[in-house]
């Protein structure tokens, strides 16, 4: 992702492979399919790391199409209830699902941009209420067993993709300091 050359999640992002469909015909390129053909065929599908999908899509040699993580059956499960949708595991190794979709959708035409955007945005503001509930609740010792809470929570948190758990760790510690804070202060109770 250009965003931050030196963040580590953008360089495991940028390694993610999409299926592309080259429009040509490339030579001597057959080694990026992993097979034993010499050369790439146009309408050929090839995964490729996104990091290589930009620049072809640039010069207009592929075609792409948007990833199943951000497809018709995902979009279909977010609009019936956000919190039943484990995003973590839809993007691979990092689980930032905004991350990649948001470089995703800069690679996109505009309406399809402004779809998956709005996608991404929606899901995002339906879910944070939860993850911010849940990290107050945690963050302030409450909770049954132990502080765990019910196993409908537990699974949603356990679904949270990698910005959200940012999200839900700042706003459990900040619970916490808070409570410290209150308990260690000389105002009468």
């Amino acid at each position: 992702m250009d965003g931050d050359y030196f963040s580590i999640d953008s360089v495991i992002a940028d390694h993610q492979k999409l299926p592309c469909q080259f429009k040509i015909d490339v030579p001597d390129m057959g080694f990026l399919d992993g097979g034993h053909e010499k050369d790439i065929k146009a309408m050929n599908e090839v995964a490729l790391p996104f990091w290589l999908i930009r620049a072809l899509l640039s010069g207009e040699w592929i075609d792409f199409d948007i990833p199943t993580p951000y497809g018709q059956r995902v979009q279909r499960a977010l609009k019936a209830d956000t919190r039943n949708v484990k995003l973590a595991g839809l993007v691979g190794g990092t689980g930032l699902w905004y991350l990649f979709g948001r470089a995703i959708a800069e690679m996109l035409e505009d309406d399809q941009r402004a779809a998956l955007s709005k996608m991404l945005l929606d899901a995002f503001d339906a879910r944070l209420g939860d993850i911010y509930d849940q990290a107050v609740y945690f963050g302030a010792g409450s909770g049954t067993r132990g502080g765990q809470g019910s196993d409908a929570s537990e699974e949603f948190r356990q679904g949270l993709e990698g910005t959200e758990r940012q999200i839900f760790l700042i706003a459990q510690e900040s619970t916490k300091k808070m409570r410290e804070w209150l308990e260690s202060s000389d105002r009468p109770r």
